[in-house]
């Protein structure tokens, strides 16, 4: 239990990361080129996905039963950061649904992780909040695809930074309860005389 609450708040403060730089870098760059934001966010997607699958990998390793939704959702990632590599040609439209498709099924999964942390963890509402904040991003970029390509990009940075915040969150407070852990479980040892 300590390495995988490590490990997993580890690869959710890296996720989180990626997320703020990936949203910063849509923001202060936002005359960037339709090919560098498609590889930008292939790249980002793939990061998120590797990270999400290691965390689920683990899990499965230490018998947990909450592997489910960090595979299902690392492996959403890692396809569509892979098809964003393959096919970097995508039109604007495409690429608003890729994103808006991506950040639902996200959602879901992190929704659906912390339902299954709910009570475990205390970084377990703080997944839940980045979740929901995927899900009504791929909602609104799905339903306002026409909006301009100015507009798409302020939303993928300002959702890429308050995902990646509240990763981080969540990856802190995990971290907060591991070493709460470890100091009642020092605590409970006998001492020797």
């Amino acid at each position: 239990m300590d390495k995988g609450l490590t490990r997993m708040s580890r690869l959710l403060a890296l996720s989180g990361v990626a997320s703020i730089v990936f949203g910063l870098t849509v923001l202060v760059w936002p005359g960037i080129s339709l090919i560098s934001l498609t590889f930008l966010f292939g790249a980002f997607a793939f990061v998120y996905g590797s990270l999400a699958v290691g965390s689920g990998l683990y899990l499965l390793a230490h018998r947990s039963t909450e592997w489910v939704p960090y595979i299902a959702g690392g492996v959403a990632g890692i396809i569509v950061g892979v098809i964003t590599y393959l096919h970097p040609g995508f039109t604007d439209l495409t690429l608003v649904y890729v994103v808006a498709s991506w950040a639902f099924v996200i959602g879901i999964f992190e929704i659906v992780a912390a339902f299954d942390m709910w009570g475990t963890l205390p970084g377990a509402a703080w997944l839940g909040l980045a979740g929901v904040t995927s899900v009504v991003f791929g909602i609104a970029v799905a339903f306002r695809p026409g909006a301009g390509m100015l507009a798409i990009l302020w939303m993928v940075a300002l959702y890429g930074i308050l995902a990646g915040v509240t990763r981080l969150v969540a990856a802190y407070r995990i971290h907060q309860f591991h070493g709460d852990v470890k100091t009642v479980a020092a605590a409970l040892r006998p001492t020797q005389a």
